[in-house]
């Protein structure tokens, strides 16, 4: 089977445990590239947060594109022309603030200008989202949010224990009206109800007339499933959840052992 674009999870997966990629992966990448194949980094990240790793791999020309924020956005490397902006509005904010204080759960929400979080005793997981994505954090009161504000995603972020029991208290309009990933079992992460990688990832190949069955998709976390389940070639890393490889097609090897480039040069450049 060709394989015409091939759609990479960055943490946990392009990324080995010292966030590097490394030399086997980037040599993959560029042959892959090469050979005429779209390699599309697709993340939960913001686009800011994915810029430098697209320069890094030289997937910032202008036939590039790039899945951000877990799929609410999908855009032209170079251009920054938008196939999809999937967001939420401050009514959506003013919700699921409310909700999350009243299940127990430190919150924050993002736009590509910033992380905003209401609580005074700000997350050492917000803090970790920060450094991680290489956006600026900011207290803001509810109250002070503009009401023109747009937000690609929100997030519920606590210790495990505490995130499972606030998620047990969310009212189920919560679930809903929005996508709810669990990326990390630090992390919950809320969308507009029309995003998600796979079908960000649909949505990119029909705009590039590229059929199902030609997409490789290479992913490790809850945010991945999807994504690997659509996928013509779903690859789960062998340090993937199990959810993630029971969904794939084939397992490779773990993000510290070149997984990406193992499944790229066995897969795609045969």
């Amino acid at each position: 089977m060709t394989v015409k674009l091939i759609a990479i999870d960055i943490d946990g997966t392009l990324l080995n445990t010292d966030r590097k990629v490394t030399k086997e992966v980037k040599t993959a990448i560029r042959d892959a590239k090469q050979a005429g194949i779209q390699v599309v980094l697709c993340t939960g990240r913001p686009f800011p947060g994915v810029v430098p790793l697209l320069k890094e791999l030289e997937l910032n020309d202008s036939n590039d594109y790039v899945i951000s924020y877990n799929g609410a956005l999908v855009q032209n490397s170079q251009t920054k022309e938008k196939i999809i902006d999937y967001t939420m509005t401050h009514d959506d904010y003013v919700f699921l603030e409310k909700a999350a204080a009243e299940a127990g759960s430190h919150f924050h929400a993002i736009h590509n200008k910033g992380i905003f979080t209401p609580n005074k005793d700000i997350s050492k997981y917000s803090v970790h989202e920060a450094f991680i994505i290489g956006l600026p954090l900011f207290y803001r009161a509810p109250e002070e949010m503009a009401a023109s504000n747009s937000y690609n995603k929100m997030m519920m972020i606590d210790e495990e224990s505490v995130l499972d029991a606030a998620i047990a208290r969310l009212p189920k309009q919560v679930n809903q009206d929005y996508t709810l990933l669990r990326s990390e079992p630090f992390y919950l992460e809320v969308l507009n109800k029309k995003a998600s990688k796979g079908k960000a990832v649909k949505a990119l190949a029909e705009h590039l007339n590229i059929e199902r069955k030609h997409i490789m998709a290479i992913g490790d976390s809850g945010n991945d499933i999807d994504l690997v389940d659509f996928a013509g070639i779903g690859v789960a890393m062998k340090n993937a959840t199990d959810e993630v490889k029971a969904v794939a097609d084939i397992i490779t090897a773990s993000n510290n052992d070149h997984g990406v480039a193992q499944a790229i040069n066995a897969y795609a450049l045969t």
